[in-house]
């Protein structure tokens, strides 16, 4: 009879028959894993793709990305149904600071999580009471080296294939489809555990149920240090390196305990990172390029074969390979044009940065830290509110390449997915098609720029300057001094650096049409006050037609944010103000924007029901202009006021200005003030 107890074989069949456990190869276990959370669609650059829930997920997840996510699902998807993706590996190339490995950390960590559930959980088997078959010395218990899966082992149980069938059908009751099923991921065992195998067979006359008491069912250690399930190998100096970190190597120990020189359990394979991963993991190697040529070799039957072969001894592995780059390293490597099987082998998914200055933001986040910041001496160090626009906007502004068909500011509004007066999407759409053909992947949309690391840098340039640390606040302004330090000591290519340069120039002019914003909301007295200015201009837009308008202008409207019928007063003054400030100077220059604001209005407005056109910043900047020069007589008059405070009016108005900042709209005293000094200077007026 055979035994039943947990630990048996006979008991984790059944397990596996009736749902309570599972047997899946590495890529179904990733598929599966995706596949299972949410999937939207959303619009990048101008195309629709898949977000997948997983990777948004957890206080620290990937941000943007989409293609790149795409394009890897995809691939674990094919590979799982059979596709040829199953003999490839996976490299993510690009710049450094884009987010490679920590999407492959990040990936991985998840997989953890997922094997953790008892459903999903990976199981390996031992042989035990070894000292008995007399030729293993004091060994008594031999763990699967590769971590092979049970059924693995039920599948080899038999030396003919049709008795290993006639098992499952007969002591397990699995049906011909599920045991066809289940051939769909056999494979043979390893040479030991075959070996082994053998050896237990011959010493119980191939007696079935004394032969399955010799073996012994365990679940897969998960813990993360010890390389099992997910392990990174990273790339190191051609003279430390070597194929034994990959395969392993003959073990001194084992063969003071075996007798027979031809047992290939004196090879020890859990020496190398491979074979820790074998049961279903995933395996990292972190700029795989940068190895010594016959490691890479080694990599190179291994993703083919997808087995570990040492002396001509086969271990059959389970394992989804995923791989790092850096751009030079990988073009070096292409250079050599003998080393081609290698990258043909390989499914190459090239990673741009984010050019989303809006996603942008989170990443900032990042960098600025979520831990409360204090100064050298232990202070709170407050945060400039407009510190992460300031620093989102250029370091985006870095990675938009030129083109003839759209201005920066275009081109990184439309790549956030806002509206960029005439131009549409399509146009972005046509560019990025257009740089894409260049075959030099470092031309390509988003290849180049700031990444992630200059990011960090400027930031920690910023918390180490004396101002910072005196006025105890990060101040937003002095972000661009940090970049342009960055920029000067790590951008190497000359014509990379004067790029950058000019980039930080536009953000500084996009910084300086926030702070206006920001001072008028503070002259306001209210944080939302040019957002209701922009919403009254698109309202009387909308209204100026309309039939039921009376001879005192007034129109009554139904608000589709609150539901609530409103009365508007249409102003055409206003209108026409904001319009000259646009720059419209005919009639049919006017009624065309009108129409263009009102068809944005209708596209939105059934989607984002509050959307309130702040994104467009050409109109917000011809309102907020209209509204300081119209209520403040000029605003030089208040720039005069702010910068001379000598008569009580003046001290009176500053002080309220910087009351509303610092209650509500999250300045300090030092932000406060050096923004209104900013505001008062003519610098980077666009």
């Amino acid at each position: 009879m055979a035994n039943t107890t947990e630990r048996s074989l006979h008991y984790h069949l059944s397990a596996v028959k009736e749902g309570r456990r599972s047997f899946e190869n590495a890529f179904q276990g990733v598929a599966r894993m995706i596949l299972k959370s949410d999937i939207q669609k959303v619009v990048v650059n101008g195309k629709t793709t898949y977000d997948f829930s997983i990777f948004r997920t957890g206080k620290k997840h990937v941000i943007g990305m989409y293609d790149e996510i795409n394009s890897f699902v995809s691939y674990v998807k094919d590979a799982s149904e059979g596709g040829s993706s199953k003999e490839m590996a996976f490299i993510l190339v690009g710049e450094p600071g884009n987010g490679k490995t920590y999407f492959v950390d990040y990936l991985c960590t998840k997989y953890r999580e997922f094997l953790s559930d008892e459903k999903n959980r990976k199981y390996t088997f031992r042989f035990r009471n070894i000292d008995k078959l007399q030729n293993y010395g004091r060994i008594t218990t031999i763990e699967s080296q590769t971590y092979e899966d049970p059924m693995i082992l039920a599948m080899n149980l038999f030396e003919e294939p049709a008795d290993n069938n006639e098992y499952l059908a007969k002591s397990i009751d699995f049906s011909e489809n599920e045991i066809e099923t289940l051939y769909e991921n056999y494979r043979p065992l390893g040479a030991c555990s075959g070996y082994i195998l053998n050896d237990i067979r011959t010493y119980v006359d191939g007696d079935i149920d004394r032969m399955l008491e010799f073996v012994e069912i365990v679940p897969v250690p998960l813990t993360e240090s010890l390389g099992t399930v997910t392990g990174k190998y990273p790339a190191k100096d051609k003279i430390t390196s070597s194929a034994v970190d990959l395969l392993g190597e003959e073990s001194i120990q084992r063969l003071l305990h075996i007798t027979d020189t031809n047992n290939p359990y004196r090879f020890d394979l859990r020496r190398g990172a491979l074979a820790r991963v074998a049961g279903g993991g995933i395996h990292f190697s972190d700029e795989i390029f940068k190895n010594k040529k016959d490691l890479v070799q080694v990599y190179l039957g291994v993703i083919q074969n997808r087995n570990i072969e040492i002396d001509g001894y086969k271990w059959p592995i389970d394992t989804l390979i995923l791989a790092t780059s850096n751009n030079s390293e990988f073009h070096r490597f292409l250079a050599e044009k003998e080393e081609a099987p290698i990258v043909d082998r390989c499914r190459i998914c090239y990673v741009s940065h984010n050019t989303n200055y809006k996603l942008q933001k989170d990443l900032t986040q990042y960098s600025i830290g979520s831990e409360t910041r204090t100064t050298i001496n232990r202070e709170y160090l407050h945060q400039d509110p407009s510190l992460n626009y300031a620093a989102s906007v250029a370091a985006v502004l870095s990675r938009l390449p030129r083109s003839e068909k759209l201005t920066p500011v275009e081109t990184m509004k439309l790549a956030a997915g806002e509206v960029a007066g005439e131009k549409s999407i399509k146009t972005l759409a046509e560019v990025i098609d257009m740089l894409n053909q260049d075959p030099e992947i470092i031309n390509r949309f988003g290849q180049k720029g700031l990444g992630q690391r200059n990011m960090g840098r400027s930031i920690q340039l910023l918390m180490e300057s004396s101002e910072t640390n005196e006025g105890q606040c990060m101040f937003a302004y002095d972000i661009f001094k940090a970049i342009e330090r960055v920029i000067l000591d790590y951008v190497t290519d000359a014509n990379d650096r004067a790029k950058y340069i000019e980039d930080l120039k536009i953000a500084k002019g996009l910084y300086r049409e926030r702070i206006m914003t920001e001072m008028f909301n503070a002259y306001m007295d209210e944080p939302l006050a040019i957002r209701k200015d922009v919403m009254n201009y698109v309202n009387m837009i909308i209204g100026i037609d309309a039939e039921n308008l009376g001879a005192d202008k007034m129109w009554k409207y139904k608000d589709p944010q609150t539901g609530e019928l409103k009365a508007l007063k249409i102003d055409e003054r206003f209108i026409n103000s904001v319009e000259d400030r646009l720059g419209l100077k005919t009639e049919e220059q006017r009624e065309t924007f009108r129409t263009s604001i009102r068809k944005i209005y209708g596209q939105k407005i059934s989607v984002v029901p509050d959307y309130d056109f702040m994104d467009n910043l050409e109109l917000v900047k011809a309102v907020t202009d209209v509204r300081l020069k119209s209520d403040i007589a000029g605003a030089g008059s208040l720039i005069g006021a702010l910068a001379n405070r000598t008569n009580e009016e003046n001290q009176k108005l500053y002080d309220r200005m910087v009351d509303t900042m610092l209650n509500k709209l999250g300045y300090c005293k030092t932000c406060a003030q050096k923004t209104i000094e900013y505001f008062c200077t003519q610098e980077d007026e666009n």
